[in-house]
C-alpha cells in the first residue's frame, strides 16, 4: 500500500488572494494548449490569423466553464440544483463535469467558426490535440484534492485517501491523468506528424474522441462511482454512460474520413 502525500489544495496563498491547485490546472492548462497550438499552425502552415485562436480559445474558455458545470448539473445532481438553483452559479463549491465541458466546447467551436469564418474541422482538430494538455493537470489536481478516488482495493499501490475512509483505494486520478492526458496527447502528435493534415480534416477530433471514451469507459471500472448516483445500468457509472457513445461516434468518423480520403 502507497502513502498518500497530503498536499495543501492551495497552491498559492498570499492571505487574501488564495489560488487552488484546481483553478491553477485550469490555467497552466490553458496557456499551454495556446502556446502549442500557435506552434502547430507555423508547422503545418495553416491559414488562421491568431486572432481567430485568441476568439477560438476565449470562447472554449466560456464554453468549458459554464458546460461542465451545467453539465454536472443535468447529468450527477439535478434533483439538488432544482431545489436550489443558487447554487448553480456557486462553482467555487464544486462540480464540473468532462461531458459537458466537451458539449460546451463543442458549441464553442462552432460559434467561432462561423463568426470568423474558418473551417471548423481545422479549429477543432487544433483544440482536440491540446485537451489532453488540461485533462492532464485537471486530473493530478483532483489527485491533489484528494477527491474522485478510486474504489477499493488490495492491490499494491492502493491509497488511503483522507476522505476515502480507511481502506486503500486505486489512485483512479493518477490513471486518468496518464491515460486520458499522456497516452491521448502521444497519439494525436504522432497522428499530426505522419498524416496529411489536409486532406484529412476532423481526423484528430475523431480520434481524440474514440480514444478518451474507449480510456475513461475503462478506467471508470476503477473509479469510485459518487456516492449520490451509484451505478445508473448494469453497474456502469454515470461516466461509462457518457463515455461509450463518444467511442462509437468517434470509430465512425474515422471510418468515414478515411473512406473518404
Amino acid at each position: 500500500m502507497l502513502t498518500f502525500p497530503n498536499f495543501n489544495p492551495t497552491a498559492i496563498d498570499l492571505g487574501v488572494f488564495k489560488v487552488q491547485w484546481y483553478a491553477l490546472s485550469y490555467i497552466v492548462g490553458i496557456l499551454l494548449g495556446w502556446y502549442l497550438i500557435l506552434k502547430i499552425i507555423n508547422f503545418k502552415r495553416l491559414q488562421i490569423d491568431n486572432k481567430v485562436i485568441s476568439e477560438l480559445i476565449s470562447n472554449s474558455m466560456i464554453g468549458i466553464i459554464v458546460g461542465g458545470r451545467l453539465g454536472y448539473v443535468f447529468f450527477y445532481n439535478h434533483e439538488y440544483f432544482l431545489n436550489n438553483l443558487l447554487e448553480i452559479f456557486k462553482i467555487w463549491n464544486g462540480g464540473m463535469s468532462f461531458h459537458g465541458g466537451f458539449i460546451g466546447v463543442i458549441f464553442s467551436i462552432i460559434y467561432t467558426s462561423k463568426k470568423t469564418k474558418t473551417p471548423m474541422l481545422n479549429l477543432s482538430d487544433l483544440i482536440a490535440i491540446v485537451s489532453p494538455i488540461g485533462i492532464f493537470f485537471g486530473r493530478l489536481a483532483n489527485f491533489i484534492n484528494g477527491e474522485l478516488y478510486g474504489r477499493v482495493t488490495n492491490h499494491s499501490f492502493g491509497m488511503i485517501f483522507p476522505n476515502g475512509g480507511n481502506l486503500p483505494r486505486h489512485p483512479s486520478q493518477l490513471y486518468e491523468a496518464f491515460f486520458e492526458g499522456f497516452i491521448i496527447f502521444i497519439v494525436l502528435s504522432i497522428l499530426l506528424m505522419s498524416t496529411n493534415y489536409i486532406n484529412r480534416k476532423g481526423l484528430i477530433s475523431s480520434f481524440f474522441v474514440t480514444l478518451y471514451g474507449f480510456f475513461r469507459f475503462c478506467i471508470e471500472f476503477f473509479r469510485e462511482p459518487d456516492g449520490h448516483i451509484g451505478f445508473i445500468y448494469l453497474n456502469f457509472s454515470m461516466g461509462q454512460i457518457l463515455s461509450l457513445p463518444m467511442f462509437f461516434v468517434g470509430i465512425y468518423f474515422i471510418i468515414f474520413i478515411f473512406k473518404k480520403s
